[in-house]
């Protein structure tokens, strides 16, 4: 669902010398045995630092398989547009996006079955049960704010009304990002359908400071104070904590009401006719294993998806600690699959966006 401008220049980079590489190819016998693997992602995954979970994860398949990772990330929705553009000429291997967007990867036949090792261990709610995708790193959504110029978070919606908050407030584009989708599911739970949703959104654009392709880049204006609340997610905005020492994570709640969230996992599917299958799935199986899940907390930031594993290393005891307290409910992922260009219409319409 998340980094600066040199990294992503430099991945985006690879990804067009590895365009020119695939298609001399032509797609022939030479590009699938290349000792590559390409990989889409949502950001939120990959230090700034070098120091994220993908980071050690890709590090350390590429010492044992011999494999490099070629790496491209945007937001969820904007990796899924990517790999449909180039149905025809696939470039992807391993496609990593938040819900909805990896049901809409599925609906749109750009994912392939494939089961990885570990499989077993994983949820039933946490994987396709036709083998197209399974989540590698579970998550919640979440929102973050100032500590230093705020005294204390904000607890409810509409507090975030007040005018203090006049061009202090952002969140990423629904329908482009994962993490600005969850808002308008969260919103939809949180007063009770779509219409009460649009109406608190409405009023909420008078504070907003605009449209963000990406969550990853709000976090660094909040811990700066060039805003002071924007939305995020848990294992992302925790792992940034960690560098942006002015970053605190809330759960907003409807007046009166608690405080939700809901499990927003990424999620990874072999790309259908992906140039180098053979690497994605090697790579997907990796991304599995015990060592690379217990990783999860310890580097990531965020919640192991193989239920095996109890971590108990000093991030995850600070995480659960986080979550007590807040109602986790499960969105209806069918229906947002089925409705999500509905949804957004429903919230460009209302905001002006």
């Amino acid at each position: 669902m998340r980094r600066n401008l040199t990294t992503i220049t430099a991945a985006v980079t690879g990804s067009l010398a590895l365009t020119t590489t695939l298609t001399a190819c032509g797609g022939s016998s030479a590009a699938s045995d290349e000792r590559v693997v390409t990989v889409y992602s949502a950001d939120g995954l990959k230090g700034e630092n070098g120091d994220g979970w993908y980071d050690r994860v890709f590090k350390d398949f590429e010492k044992e398989t011999g494999i490099k990772v070629k790496y491209v990330e945007g937001g969820s929705g904007e990796m899924v547009q990517r790999a449909a553009r180039e149905k025809s000429n696939t470039q992807a291997d391993v496609l990593v996006t938040l819900p909805p967007f990896i049901q809409q990867a599925d609906a749109k036949g750009l994912l392939q079955s494939y089961v990885p090792a570990g499989e077993d261990k994983v949820n039933g709610a946490d994987k396709d049960a036709d083998g197209k995708w399974i989540s590698v790193v579970n998550n919640y959504f979440g929102f973050v704010y100032n500590k230093k110029e705020l005294a204390q978070s904000p607890t409810t919606w509409e507090e975030l009304l007040d005018a203090k908050y006049k061009n202090k407030l952002q969140y990423s584009t629904p329908g482009v990002a994962g993490d600005g989708t969850a808002v308008v599911i969260k919103a939809m739970h949180d007063f009770g359908g779509q219409e009460p949703a649009m109406a608190y959104l409405k009023k909420l654009q008078a504070n907003n400071v605009g449209p963000s392709s990406s969550t990853s880049k709000l976090a660094p204006k909040v811990d700066k104070g060039e805003i002071l609340v924007a939305n995020g997610d848990v294992q992302m905005n925790y792992a940034q904590s960690k560098s942006m020492p002015n970053l605190g994570i809330w759960f907003p709640a409807k007046q009166g009401g608690k405080p939700t969230t809901f499990a927003l996992p990424y999620a990874a599917g072999l790309v259908d006719n992906a140039p180098h299958s053979e690497n994605g799935k090697k790579l997907l199986d990796f991304m599995l294993t015990h060592k690379a899940q217990q990783q999860v907390s310890e580097i990531g930031g965020g919640f192991s998806s193989r239920s095996d594993i109890k971590a108990t290393d000093a991030n995850a005891i600070e995480l659960t600690k986080l979550l007590a307290g807040v109602e986790v409910f499960e969105p209806d992922w069918n229906d947002i699959d089925k409705n999500l260009p509905r949804y957004v219409d429903a919230w460009k319409t209302a905001t002006g966006s």
